[in-house]
C-alpha cells in the first residue's frame, strides 16, 4: 500500500497543520465534526473540545472556520487531481479517459486500497464536500478569497477535465463550463438524492449506489453533448 501526502500551499493557513501532531489532529477531527454537525453548527470551540485542546491553539493554524473549510476542500480537489493522474495516465483513448475521470469525481466503483491517506478519512471528507463545498464561494468574500488565490485547486481540477473534453472535441466551445458543471453535478446530484429527492431521479434506496447512479447520469449527459 502506497502512502500519499497532499501538500497545500501556505496561503491557505496561518501555520501548516501537516507540520505538527496537533495540526494533523485538527484536520482529522474537523472533517469528522463538519460531517456530523454541518458548517453552520461547527465551531472552533467544539473542535477544541473534541481534540482536548484550546480555541486559541486552533486559531494559530486557521484564521476562521471559512478558511479551514477552504483548506479542506482545496485538499480534496488536489486529492481528486492526484487520483485522476494516478488512474488515467496509461489510458490513451480520450473518451475512455473522460469516463474514468467522471467515475473518480463521482466516487463510482471506487475501491482502490493501494492508496493510503494517513489521518484523512476521504469518504468522510467527500460527505463534507458534497454538503458544504459551495459555501466556500457562495459568500460575499468570494472575490477576496479568489484574489488570494485560494480557489487554484478547484480551477486546476476543472482545467484538467476541460483539457480532456477539448481532446475529444477540439471544436467544442465550452470545455471549462462543462468541466465545472460535471464537477458540481457530481456533488449536487448526490446531495439532492439524500436531501431533496424531488429534484433528481437519483435514488438513495435504489438497486445501485448513489455514486454509480450519478456517474451514469453524467456519462449520458456528456456522451450526448459531445456526440
Amino acid at each position: 500500500m502506497s502512502v500519499v501526502t497532499i501538500q497545500i500551499g501556505e496561503k491557505y493557513y496561518s501555520k501548516d497543520p501537516q507540520s505538527t501532531e496537533l495540526g494533523r489532529k485538527i484536520i482529522s477531527a474537523s472533517i469528522e465534526l463538519l460531517d456530523q454537525l454541518g458548517f453552520e453548527e461547527f465551531t472552533f470551540k467544539k473542535l477544541a473540545e473534541s481534540i482536548g485542546s484550546t480555541e486559541a491553539s486552533i486559531y494559530r493554524y486557521f484564521e476562521n472556520k471559512l478558511k479551514l473549510l477552504v483548506y479542506l476542500t482545496s485538499w480534496y480537489w488536489a486529492w481528486l487531481e492526484y487520483m485522476i493522474d494516478y488512474k488515467t495516465h496509461h489510458i490513451q483513448d480520450k473518451v475512455v479517459k473522460l469516463k474514468e475521470i467522471i467515475k473518480i469525481l463521482c466516487h463510482a466503483d471506487q475501491g482502490d486500497s493501494s492508496i493510503d491517506m494517513p489521518g484523512v478519512n476521504t469518504v468522510c471528507l467527500r460527505h463534507v464536500v458534497v454538503s458544504e463545498a459551495d459555501k466556500t464561494y457562495l459568500t460575499k468574500k468570494v472575490d477576496e478569497i479568489n484574489n488570494q488565490g485560494l480557489f487554484m485547486g478547484f480551477k486546476s481540477l476543472c482545467h484538467k477535465i476541460a483539457l480532456t473534453i477539448s481532446a475529444i472535441s477540439p471544436s467544442f466551445e465550452y470545455p471549462h463550463a462543462v468541466a465545472s458543471t460535471i464537477l458540481e453535478a457530481s456533488h449536487q446530484q448526490a446531495f439532492f438524492a439524500l436531501h431533496l429527492p424531488s429534484l433528481t431521479e437519483i435514488r438513495r434506496d435504489g438497486k445501485d449506489s448513489v455514486e454509480n447512479q450519478v456517474y451514469r447520469f453524467i456519462d449520458v449527459l456528456i456522451s450526448k453533448l459531445l456526440k
